[in-house]
């Protein structure tokens, strides 16, 4: 279980797949998930959305929170921080920070992004090393990806079989991310029954996914994107993440009325 809540908040902030190039988000949206662990409600995530600016730049400060709850606390804690600065017109990020306790297994890193010269630099705060490491072009985290991505695709793109890839850093690593569509579908949620765009997401490179592992997410179809739903069948178990609470949505969140 050491890396489940690092995984599922990859799924998050990867959750979103289609927009006509207008924003989604803004100042001020805020998520929470309730993710659910086999037989456990093992946790709630946040995403929060901030206008701020960083080095004079004016910039979207994202922050992405996790905790344990329940029985699950007890045996297995977690305590997770991400945080993203964003480019407000283009999305790409300047920092990023992770702060992670899953069960004792902690990192603490502050990656500091040139995306003019193509430079990752990596400040292990446990260690106190500072390594550079080169980056393609308008290389993402895990954070940033989910918001340039509800941006940018086109909707009159998506037919089931549709595939976006990008370029993600994580840790020390370049990584190829790919999502395919699968299609759309009516699911219930808390809210009541929502249209969402069914997906699947595969990292082509790297150690955190691999695409024998069943990973699928629902988001709204509408022009909010919202991460409505997460399943992932792993080798120890089952995952669930469920949209629980929301504020402060750019657009009006589509719910189909019986």
């Amino acid at each position: 279980m050491k890396k489940f809540f690092t995984v599922t908040l990859l799924l998050l902030v990867c959750s979103s797949f289609n927009l006509k190039s207008q924003e989604a988000f803004g100042d001020g949206e805020w998520f929470k998930f309730r993710i659910h662990y086999g037989m456990f409600n093992a946790s709630y995530a946040t995403l929060q959305v901030e206008e701020t600016s960083l080095n004079s730049q004016p910039v979207y400060h994202i922050k992405g929170r996790g905790k344990s709850t329940g029985l699950l606390s007890i045996f297995f804690k977690v305590d997770d921080d991400y945080q993203t600065y964003i480019d407000k017109k283009t999305t790409l990020p300047y920092k990023f920070i992770r702060r992670i306790n899953e069960g004792g297994y902690t990192k603490d890193l502050e990656i500091d992004f040139n995306q003019q010269s193509n430079i990752a630099r990596v400040h292990n705060k446990e260690t106190n090393e500072v390594k550079s490491y080169a980056t393609p072009d308008d290389i993402h985290d895990m954070l940033s990806a989910f918001y340039y991505i509800r941006n940018q695709i086109n909707n009159d793109e998506l037919r089931p079989g549709y595939e976006k890839r990008l370029k993600m850093f994580i840790d020390d690593e370049n990584i190829d991310f790919k999502l395919k569509f699968l299609g759309r579908e009516v699911i219930k949620t808390k809210f009541g029954k929502v249209a969402t765009l069914k997906f699947r997401p595969y990292v082509l490179a790297g150690r955190v996914f691999k695409e024998k592992e069943s990973l699928t997410f629902w988001v709204s179809d509408d022009k909010n994107k919202i991460p409505v739903k997460i399943e992932a069948d792993l080798a120890v178990g089952s995952l669930e993440a469920d949209l629980e609470a929301y504020k402060g949505l750019k657009h009006q969140f589509r719910i189909i009325m019986d």
